[in-house]
């Protein structure tokens, strides 16, 4: 016997996917605050000769768009679901996820190759101008990161937002003390070295991004879920022989989904609906929001070549 199960109601729902709504505004006051500083970084670079300078803005303008394409899959995350995306646009903040990290990988590339060409063709540099405006860049980065700082772990573009900030601080940081040691030592390679550093901070805080958000691209299960301790969990509930057939994936950046084969003793089977909720219940409290079961007797033989 085979009757598949797709109703996602219950006797009691709990929505523990994250709600995220207050962080609309902490993204625009990034988004705001981090254009004003790219124009004020683009501008005092050209002034002072600058490669730290007009590197580290070409990397905050990929900030904004980061931000600002966040921000998009939040909005995209709410809008409801139609006959063509039958689970909405959920999907979009992973897919927004990976290109931030691709984004910031760019940008590392394009660090790194300005910052050899200088090496090799040093340019004169006004460290003071250099400090004051990275020391400008620590307040404004810092200040935005911390706006993330409390939901980083909740949404993968949260996180990426809080690693893009919280790394231009101390990117700042890094570009400040290159301008006060150029200011009184002359020495200009410094600001190329930097430069150098500065790529290699980014790759290092960006490969779990990319990493994380490319395993839920491939519909892998997302890091945080132990499939044993899910199966565990679900064979504590009363009425549940064995689980087997079992999938988990990501619907979007903060949403998992899951099916499996629930093997039942045919005595049990009138209270399917009852077990159904039990384990819905159970599962919403391991961060799997949706859960679909297709039903077996425990004396019947599953099909499927990798029950």
């Amino acid at each position: 016997m085979h009757m598949h199960s797709h109703d996602h109601s219950g006797h009691h729902h709990h929505d523990h996917a994250p709600k995220l709504d207050h962080l609309n505004a902490a993204f625009i006051w990034g988004i705001v605050l981090n254009s004003a500083f790219v124009i004020i970084e683009v501008i005092a670079g050209l002034i002072s000769g600058s490669l730290s300078l007009l590197t580290d803005a070409g990397h905050n303008l990929s900030d904004v768009a980061s931000l600002a394409l966040a921000l998009l899959a939040f909005k995209l995350a709410k809008a409801s679901s139609n006959s063509q995306y039958t689970y909405g646009y959920k999907r979009s903040t992973i897919i927004v996820s990976f290109f931030n990290a691709v984004i910031l990988l760019v940008a590392v590339g394009f660090i790194i190759y300005e910052a050899v060409i200088r090496f090799m063709h040093p340019e004169p540099v006004a460290g003071g101008t250099v400090a004051w405006v990275a020391l400008a860049g620590i307040g404004i980065n810092g200040f935005t990161a911390w706006l993330f700082v409390k939901d980083k772990d909740t949404d993968l573009n949260v996180k990426g937002a809080y690693l893009h900030m919280a790394v231009d601080a101390i990117v700042s940081f890094g570009v400040v003390i290159s301008g006060v040691i150029i200011y009184f030592t002359h020495l200009v390679w410094i600001d190329s070295a930097v430069s150098i550093i500065i790529g290699i901070v980014i790759l290092t805080g960006t490969w779990n991004l990319l990493k994380d958000s490319l395993r839920l691209e491939m519909d892998g299960v997302p890091k945080d879920i132990d499939l044993k301790k899910i199966k565990a969990e679900l064979m504590k509930a009363d009425g549940v022989a064995d689980i087997h057939h079992m999938h988990v994936w990501a619907l979007s950046t903060t949403e998992n989904a899951l099916t499996a084969h629930l093997v039942v003793k045919p005595e049990d089977m009138a209270m399917f609906d009852d077990i159904k909720h039990d384990l819905r219940h159970r599962l919403e409290h391991l961060s799997i929001s949706h859960s679909t079961f297709e039903p077996e007797f425990s004396d019947e033989k599953c099909e499927q070549p990798d029950c």
